[in-house]
């Protein structure tokens, strides 16, 4: 088995853990290189996670921290992941890290991939930490079932991003590709509600990773994957 699960009645009792756990994780890597990464995720289930970890004193200015994906909208729009970290992760102590975005000026995220990929070679790999979300649709990261890009974000081993554009959800992304996901020292899958914790039910079992898109990081034999789950918020 290639995944953990670790199971709260409550999200506030969940972030309080694995903020812990997130910090026990930059602090070794500061420790082995002077030097950590983050990867976070948008939307709102994080929010929670990012101001508790705001609220930690640790050396963060040797932590740089990115996304696991981004819209492609200016970082003042509503959408913007980017814009979610800033309110709410990077402020506090933790005002101190550097950001490193997957957006651009480019038109079109696929105009961009070598220009981030190439930023984030310089500025944040090796990825040490990986907090990933899921939505009630099965996806992760900007794996959206049945979205354009999809396989070559599950497939390519060269990639470090690709761009994707969902067939519902708005906006084309730029995604970190599953290779460069699992390639974390250290992943978690965060989520909460009866809803999703079927999805996660259905996800661990074999099928179509097309259909339900976390199935690639449940299902695979490269790392351990930790999932935080509360029944309620």
């Amino acid at each position: 088995m290639t995944w953990m699960l670790h199971q709260y009645t409550h999200n506030a009792e969940l972030v309080e853990t694995l903020a812990q756990r997130i910090v026990e994780a930059l602090l070794d890597a500061i420790d082995e290189r002077d030097r950590a990464s983050l990867a976070v995720s948008g939307g709102s289930t994080p929010v929670s996670l990012f101001q508790a970890l705001s609220g930690i004193d640790i050396p963060w200015s040797k932590v740089v921290v990115t996304l696991v994906d981004e819209r492609w909208v200016a970082e003042d729009h509503p959408d913007s992941n980017a814009q979610l970290v800033r309110r709410h992760l990077l402020c506090g102590y933790a005002a101190k890290a550097r950001f490193v975005g997957l957006k651009t000026d480019a038109s079109d995220p696929a105009l961009a991939i070598t220009d981030v990929e190439a930023k984030l070679r310089s500025k944040v790999l090796p990825l040490d930490v990986v907090v990933l979300g899921m939505g009630e649709d099965g996806h992760t990261a900007s794996f959206f079932p049945q979205a354009q890009g999809l396989s070559e974000a599950l497939e390519s081993e060269q990639r470090i991003c690709c761009s994707i554009i969902p067939p519902i959800a708005p906006h084309p992304r730029m995604t970190l590709s599953l290779s460069a996901l699992l390639g974390a020292r250290q992943l978690f899958l965060h989520f909460i509600g009866a809803k999703k914790r079927r999805i996660f039910e259905a996800a661990k079992e074999p099928g179509l990773v097309s259909e339900l898109p976390v199935r690639a990081v449940l299902n695979q034999s490269e790392v351990v994957i930790e999932i935080f789950y509360a029944e309620q918020d």
